[in-house]
């Protein structure tokens, strides 16, 4: 199978047919990458529980996640994989292509070093800041993790834009490949290195699964075209269109950054523990949020962008249309079955060692309430990309700021009498309006989008979720009792939960079936071309034009 998928995307004539197939590739990787992070974090629960050092790892990361946020993430997904793929549409400017690129790693690295060496000398200050509800001992383990960690974001980095050249040349295989060992780093961090450096093992797992998510994907850059030379041409017109277009973006990311630092700075003041339950309820949302919203989001932002850029309009409404629509017959039933499940899921993925019944209660719980929005959380990155393939980066900033901000007030509400569960709840109602509102505004930038065939395929998806549930909660009840105790064996809810997840999966497959639901049929095509067909794949001028 490996060579099978290393033949169809080491080679330069053989890329993905469709947004689809580079969607299923990304999601096929995701799901292990998301499987380790998984494993990850029930080796975290087991070992430290909801607790201080895990309170501690969080923050941590959070100045580390800020440098490469706003230094590169910005440029990259709204800036610099526009421009470079615009110029290897065009064959008289591969040169100033990989000068591009160049110039990015030269001028970038050098950015991120010096400010890496400025926040490590400051580690204090700013850690003093954001966790001063911590103790003293607790604020101490904080800085101690977030100068080790303050080496990932040079390695990301590198890395980031070299995944940015695979993305645009639609090479997804080793650019999905990086997170699995970005995970695996992190586990022989938890796994063996905590063992001889205690909780630094963490860190010190962070920058090594950093560097194997940078060199896994350099032999595929390569093989791409690139050479590295030193370019600090910042007067090309090229550079300066990217920092034109980063700008607004990475005023945004600042302020979905600011969030979640001040989601640090109100868990801090909170019992120990808060924050780690907020993190391990938002990562196992996450994994459908990966699966079936960022994937298809990266598959079609090259694609996007190559349209709009040649001017096609309608073929870019209707290759976005009917992303948003693959995207909403995934994630409906998603939302519905991690709502329904929180509980078994919670209990099966972290449920052991020194993680209690009241930690994997505040868990599921919040769970349950990050699943009310993982629609919107799933559109936004596609929603995001669609304005950033426009050229127009302004509008999604602006909406981010407005949520952000309403996120912040909500947060400091609702903490008051809902402790961390404040947070999620806030967090739940920014994303939501976030979506609505960068939804409506893009359908007076590119005009309308195909409203009745969405409104459509929710009306079918819907009732077949409806179904779906009802067939969840009859065998959840045939099976065996809620999980809301401690008492119950760990086989007995994964039995659970199996059982339930392939009976509802069936049943939603089925009525789909029924109601000749057209992703359903498109889905099936595309798995049998892609694993059982053998055939080679067309070349990325068929992509555009299919």
């Amino acid at each position: 199978m490996i060579k099978r998928f290393t033949n169809n995307f080491i080679k330069g004539e053989k890329v993905s047919e469709s947004i689809t197939r580079s969607a299923i590739l990304i999601a096929t990787m995701g799901l292990a990458s998301r499987a380790l992070g998984l494993i990850r974090d029930r080796m975290l629960a087991a070992k430290f529980g909801a607790g201080d050092i895990l309170d501690a790892y969080y923050a941590a990361f959070k100045v580390p996640d800020l440098v490469y946020n706003l230094l590169i993430l910005g440029a990259l997904s709204a800036a610099f994989i526009p421009v470079f793929s615009s110029l290897v549409a065009k064959k008289n400017k591969n040169e100033e292509a990989w000068q591009l690129v160049n110039t990015m790693l030269s001028i970038g690295v050098i950015i991120i070093v010096i400010v890496s060496v400025i926040l490590f000398i400051f580690t204090d200050f700013f850690i003093n800041l954001m966790a001063f509800g911590y103790d003293e001992e607790k604020r101490m383990m904080v800085i101690q993790m977030t100068r080790i960690m303050l080496v990932s974001p040079i390695l990301l980095g590198i890395s980031g834009i070299f995944g940015g050249v695979l993305n645009s040349f639609r090479k997804f295989f080793f650019y999905s490949l990086s997170p699995i060992f970005y995970n695996l780093g992190i586990i022989f961090g938890a796994g063996i290195l905590v063992d001889y450096f205690d909780y630094l093992g963490l860190a010190f797992g962070v920058v090594i699964g950093a560097l194997m998510h940078l060199v896994i994907q350099l032999p595929e850059t390569r093989r791409c075209g690139f050479k590295f030379k030193f370019n600090f041409n910042w007067h090309s017109e090229y550079f300066k269109k990217v920092i034109k277009l980063m700008i607004p973006r990475t005023l945004g990311i600042a302020t979905a950054q600011i969030n979640l630092v001040v989601i640090v700075i109100l868990a801090s003041t909170l019992e120990s523990g808060s924050l780690a339950v907020f993190n391990f309820a938002n990562n196992l949302q996450s994994v459908p949020l990966g699966l079936f919203g960022v994937s298809f989001a990266v598959a079609s932002f090259p694609v996007l962008s190559r349209l709009w850029a040649r001017g096609e309009t309608e073929k870019f409404v209707s290759r976005l249309t009917g992303t948003l629509r693959k995207i909403a017959f995934f994630i409906i039933p998603m939302s519905a079955l991690v709502y329904v499940l929180r509980a078994q899921i919670v209990r099966v993925v972290l449920g052991a060692g020194k993680f209690n019944w009241e930690d994997t209660q505040l868990t599921f719980t919040a769970l349950g309430i990050f699943a009310l929005s993982l629609w919107a959380q799933s559109f936004i990155p596609l929603l995001a990309r669609s304005f950033y393939a426009i050229h127009n980066t302004k509008t999604p900033f602006l909406i981010g700021v407005f949520s952000g901000i309403l996120n912040i007030i909500l947060a400091i509400v609702f903490i008051k009498n809902y402790g961390v569960l404040g947070l999620v709840i806030a967090f739940t109602i920014a994303n939501n309006l976030n979506a609505l509102l960068l939804f409506f505004w893009l359908r007076i930038e590119v005009g309308k989008i195909k409203k009745r065939g969405v409104s459509r395929l929710f009306g079918k998806v819907i009732l077949a979720t409806i179904a779906m549930t009802t067939t969840i909660q009859i065998i959840k009840n045939l099976i065996g009792t809620e999980p809301f105790g401690p008492e119950q064996t760990f086989f007995g809810i994964l039995t659970q939960l199996g059982v339930a997840v392939i009976g509802g999966l069936g049943v939603f497959t089925f009525i789909c079936w029924l109601l000749k639901v057209e992703e359903l049929g498109h889905f099936a095509r595309t798995l049998h071309k892609k694993f059982i067909v053998k055939k080679s794949i067309p070349g990325a001028r068929d992509e555009i034009s299919s």
